[in-house]
């Protein structure tokens, strides 16, 4: 983005504003650390990674699994997490082993 482009009104919780030069000007992360163009190249690929990366497809390779959500009392969500923790796994693991139990059974 050119030092021209300016921000506008958006809806959005970030503005664009112009590109600085991290080895310029000093930019300290929320630890104090300074953020350089090196590092700021480094950070992005790791998010990128991290994004594209992703769960396993629980329907196959290279597709999205569908996913469901329902509404449930907090009691009941309460209790799904202290079993799913008690046994290790997570709370979606168990949802699904319930309704393999429930539709094929």
């Amino acid at each position: 983005m050119s030092t021209k482009t300016k921000a506008t009104k958006s809806k959005s919780k970030y503005m664009l504003g112009p590109d600085i030069d991290l080895d310029k000007e000093v930019v300290l992360d929320k630890r104090g650390r300074r953020i350089t163009e090196a590092r700021a190249a480094q950070i992005s690929r790791q998010i990128l990674r991290e994004v594209a990366a992703g769960r396993p497809s629980l329907t196959g390779t290279g597709k999205v699994s569908p996913e469901v959500k329902a509404r449930v009392p907090q009691a009941m969500k309460d209790k799904l997490e202290r079993e799913a923790k008690k046994y290790g796994v997570s709370p979606s693991v168990l949802i699904r082993q319930a309704l393999e139990e429930y539709l094929y059974d």
